[in-house]
């Protein structure tokens, strides 16, 4: 089914995930049963999940990477009652495409590859796998994730599943909106002195490579760890066509594996990144 398939007036929302993970959604009206899937699918009840808020608002306190000096910005173009009697609010903003919480899109670090409106659907909606390296983050501001945690999160968790969209947690949300304690260095334009935790290559290429990773996710400026000077973790994710998520927090609030997360950017075309609205869904014990 294709978007211009779905009824422009909804009465409920029919999910279906494969075995892989993939999800399909179909919109299904009173008069349209036609675009009602398998019996296998179920109709979505979110009362049945907390909703989870991945998501830093953009405003003055975003934080950006030091070389993007301009930072956020917003003007207002209208503000109150109008000639008609009504009143009206419009604004302009402008941003670069790496700050807050964001996407990186594979063109970013590799030539050739897709940009942010050729991003598909799939890969950005599907089940999560949240690995913990709080602990080792809290000793080591410089902690890379390593192949020996993916395989201990495995023996704890089970085997990630192909096509996951993989959060990487290390509790440095926890110090936004301080660019100083988030970033390591607050100097602008300046990228040379930066201290936080990420992937690892060995980990990106184990989770990218050979588990089939849909998307590396983090709770921190970037999947390259701050002292990096080659970026070899976008890399592998890029040229593998595997985008990013950056800055994303809130990722204490779900478990290791069962949460579904929705990750969409705006649809730049051309554009090696964007702002992204991310969130989860975390089932509710009982089922509601």
């Amino acid at each position: 089914m294709t978007s211009s398939d779905f009824p422009r007036r909804s009465a409920g929302v029919v999910i279906a995930c494969a075995a892989l993970g993939a999800c399909s959604i179909w919109v299904e009206t009173p008069d349209d049963r036609r675009a009602t899937p398998s019996a296998a699918a179920a109709e979505l009840d979110l009362a049945e999940f907390e909703i989870v808020d991945l998501t830093h608002a953009f405003g003055p306190e975003t934080i950006y990477w030091p070389t993007d000096t301009a930072g956020f910005r917003i003007d207002e173009l209208a503000f109150g009652e109008t000639e008609g009697g009504y009143f009206y609010a419009a604004y302009a903003f402008a941003t670069a495409e790496h700050g807050g919480t964001h996407i990186d899109a594979p063109i970013h670090f590799h030539e050739g590859g897709g940009d942010v409106a050729s991003i598909p659907l799939e890969r950005l909606m599907g089940p999560a796998v949240v690995i913990d390296i709080t602990a080792q983050a809290a000793a080591d501001a410089d902690y890379r994730l390593t192949a020996a945690d993916v395989e201990a999160h495995e023996v704890e968790h089970g085997e990630i599943p192909v096509g996951s969209l993989i959060l990487l947690r290390t509790g440095w949300s926890s110090h936004w909106p301080d660019a100083l304690d988030y970033l390591g260095d607050d100097t602008p334009g300046d990228a040379s002195n930066l201290h936080f935790p990420s992937y690892g290559e060995e980990a990106a290429r184990l989770l990218v490579e050979v588990r089939g990773a849909a998307v590396l996710g983090i709770d921190a400026a970037s999947i390259d760890y701050g002292p990096s000077t080659d970026f070899i973790v976008h890399q592998v994710a890029a040229g593998a066509g595997v985008p990013s998520l950056e800055n994303l927090t809130n990722l204490d609030r779900l478990p290791a594996s069962g949460a579904t997360v929705i990750a969409l950017p705006m649809k730049i075309s051309g554009g090696s990144g964007g702002p992204l609205r991310a969130v989860a869904l975390v089932p509710r014990a009982g089922g509601g």
